[in-house]
């Protein structure tokens, strides 16, 4: 972890007479901060596997089940499209990291694969690029349903990256 942080966890302050400003970087236990990462092969029968781990991991935040259900989905999501449409052989590795802070997750998947050339484009329902393999090109659709914010960056031969935010406890006045 870097000893600068621009996240949510960072807390910037400024004195009464404004001369002077300081960071305030608290330590983990105070702000409810944690991270793990995975990497594991880009095979089908780990989708399973990422989507629960990735669940059991954000349990800590006391999820409703509605909420870890949305999440459980989106990295579903992900996980198959890295899977499926970042590399043509199993071999490849899929990395999935989920950071927590205060009442958020923050859910990074990330393939160093094909990458995809029109990100607006592949964002569109219904778009595929596999589609004899009868795949029906919601997975992104899917993931802005259920997740507050899905950022994905990628470029052909580069891999892709999906970021998914979600805040926990958002239904109940947290």
């Amino acid at each position: 972890m870097s000893g600068k942080r621009n996240g949510i966890c960072g807390i910037l302050e400024e004195n009464k007479n404004k001369k002077r400003k300081w960071r305030i970087d608290m330590q983990a236990d105070q702000i409810n901060e944690n991270e793990m990462k995975l990497e594991f092969d880009a095979r089908s029968v780990n989708e399973g596997f990422a989507r629960m781990a990735v669940a059991a991991f954000v349990a800590e935040l006391n999820p409703t089940l509605d909420e870890i259900s949305d999440i459980k989905t989106a990295v579903s999501e992900a996980v198959t499209n890295a899977i499926i449409h970042g590399y043509d052989s199993p071999e490849e590795k899929v990395e999935v990291s989920c950071k927590l802070c205060g009442n958020h997750a923050e859910i990074t998947v990330k393939d160093h694969g094909h990458g995809i050339a029109d990100v607006q484009k592949a964002m569109e329902p219904f778009f595929t690029t596999r589609p004899e393999l009868e795949r029906s090109g919601m997975g992104f659709a899917f993931m802005e349903a259920f997740m507050d914010e899905v950022e994905v960056h990628s470029a052909p031969g580069k891999g892709t990256t999906v970021t998914m935010k979600k805040k926990i406890g958002a239904g109940m006045g947290v």
